[in-house]
C-alpha cells in the first residue's frame, strides 16, 4: 500500500511500475504477489494457523500505511485473496508442493487482482492485464524456486 502511493511513475492519485509487454500495474503488485507465496511457505513450516495468523495480521497492518479507501480494499483483498489461497495450497501440498504454490497463487493473483481494483475505484479494464502479469512473473518464480528446493532436498 505504502509503494502505490510513493513508488513508480504517477499515474493519478496512485503510482505504477512496468510489468513487461508494454503493461503498468500499480506498484505494489509485486509485493502483492510476494505474499502468495509468503503465505504458503509460512503455512508450510509455521502450520496452517501460524498462515491464518499472518492472514490477519497483514490485513491489519495495511490500515496503517495507506489511505482509508486503499487500506479497506487492501484489507478485504488480502483477506479474501489470501484465504483463496489457502484453501488450494492447504490439500495439494503434501501431493506436489510446486504446484500447490503455483497452482494457490494463480488462483488467489486473480481473486485479489478483480477484487483490490475494484474496491479501489482503479478501472478493471485499464490495470487488470498488468496486475496478472505482474503478479505471474513473481507466482512463476516462486514455483520454480520451490522446484528447485524440493530437487536439492526432497524431504523438506
Amino acid at each position: 500500500n505504502w509503494m502505490i502511493a510513493h513508488v513508480g511513475r504517477p499515474l493519478g492519485p496512485n503510482h505504477v511500475l512496468p510489468v513487461g509487454f508494454g503493461l503498468v500495474a500499480p506498484s505494489g503488485v509485486y509485493l502483492a504477489a510476494v505474499t502468495f507465496v509468503a503465505r504458503d511457505l509460512v503455512q508450510r513450516f509455521g502450520g496452517p494457523r501460524v498462515g491464518l495468523a499472518a492472514i490477519v495480521v497483514g490485513a491489519a497492518l495495511s490500515a496503517f500505511v495507506a489511505s482509508p479507501r486503499l487500506a479497506l480494499a487492501s484489507g478485504a483483498t488480502f483477506l479474501v485473496s489470501e484465504t483463496c489461497d489457502f484453501l488450494i495450497f492447504t490439500p495439494l501440498q503434501q501431493r506436489n508442493l510446486p504446484v500447490a504454490v503455483l497452482g494457490a497463487g494463480l488462483v488467489a493473483e486473480v481473486v485479489d487482482s478483480v477484487l483490490f481494483l475494484t474496491l479501489a475505484g482503479i478501472p478493471l479494464a485499464v490495470a487488470l492485464p498488468g496486475q496478472l502479469v505482474g503478479k505471474g512473473w513473481v507466482i512463476l518464480a516462486g514455483g520454480a524456486v520451490t522446484a528447485l528446493l524440493r530437487r536439492a532436498r526432497p524431504a523438506g
